[in-house]
């Protein structure tokens, strides 16, 4: 029974999430600290479920760990956030506008189809945008050092380079005239999923679940050692995307990270992309600086 209560905390994690947006009232929907509140919360208690029902012992979080996770959390609530805003959802909303563009059927469906829907065009965005980073060199490098994490912890899914953590949050919602509850209950489900599949919390959700969300399991495999193990299971919450598009692989990883497993430093992680551009130009300053052979 302890085992089945620790395999449902995920499903009834965003059962919890949904109820809460579905009735929240509207002075809670619209205050902008509501939804901060909600993930902190959720990343709050999956960090202390990894005190109690840990996975694996070399993912355990030290202090340093911690204060980096907690760095990229605020960056991601802040910096990426309003970047995200001003320069896509912004654009998106002006190009909506001039062109006429309306969906008033979108808001008034039922509540759980707006959530279901906001959750698919989001995660069939990222899907493609993520293979795309797997498949394509100068996108890899921006993806790469989320790659180089060595262990797997509920805030994890934040960390990466800037430029990725851009990319990623990109997609077509603001086209769409959904209710703010039903977008913010998606991207609170989405956080709290991704927060579970990157936990180091021994739970594994019942097929209902697994199926559908990218769990633990599905999403550890991806952050596998070699380099072609990476290149499955591109969902950062809805795993679905790739049992559709033959992307799934079944499977585990305890050990993760890239090349040599060297944990990167923040300052790594933001300028990893520009290594080839910085070897270039020290190749060339290199073979100018060399003396004329005969």
């Amino acid at each position: 029974m302890k085992k089945l209560a620790v395999d449902l905390l995920p499903p009834a994690t965003v059962a919890v999430i949904v109820l809460f947006w579905a009735f929240a009232p509207a002075a809670l929907v619209t205050n902008p600290w509501t939804m901060v509140a909600v993930t902190s919360l959720v990343t709050a208690f999956v960090l202390g479920l990894e005190l109690v029902f840990e996975r694996h012992p070399g993912w355990r979080m030290d202090r340093r760990e911690f204060l980096t996770d907690l760095f990229y959390m605020v960056l991601n609530a802040t910096v990426i956030s309003q970047a995200s805003h001003f320069l896509a959802e912004e654009p998106i909303l002006a190009a909506k506008h001039s062109l006429g563009i309306a969906t008033p059927w979108a808001e008034h469906m039922p509540f759980l189809a707006q959530v279901a829907m906001v959750i698919f065009l989001v995660e069939f965005g990222q899907y493609w945008m993520h293979r795309l980073m797997h498949n394509s060199t100068p996108f890899w490098l921006t993806h790469a050092p989320h790659h180089h994490i060595t262990q797997l912890n509920a805030m994890k899914g934040a960390v990466g380079n800037p430029i990725e953590l851009f990319l990623i949050s990109l997609s077509v919602v603001a086209f769409f005239d959904f209710q703010l509850s039903a977008e913010l209950c998606a991207f609170s489900v989405t956080a709290a999923i991704s927060t579970f599949n990157h936990a180091n919390v021994r739970s594994d959700p019942p097929l209902f679940y697994s199926f559908f969300f990218t769990t633990i399991r599905h999403h550890s495999l991806h952050h596998s050692v070699p380099y072609e193990d990476t290149r499955c299971n591109y969902g950062n919450s809805l795993i679905l995307i790739d049992r559709i598009f033959g992307t799934y692989k079944e499977g585990e990883a305890s050990i993760v990270g890239q090349d040599e497993r060297k944990r990167l430093s923040i300052v790594e992680q933001w300028v990893f992309p520009f290594r080839p551009l910085v070897a270039m130009i020290k190749d060339r300053r290199t073979g100018s600086s060399s003396p004329i052979g005969n």
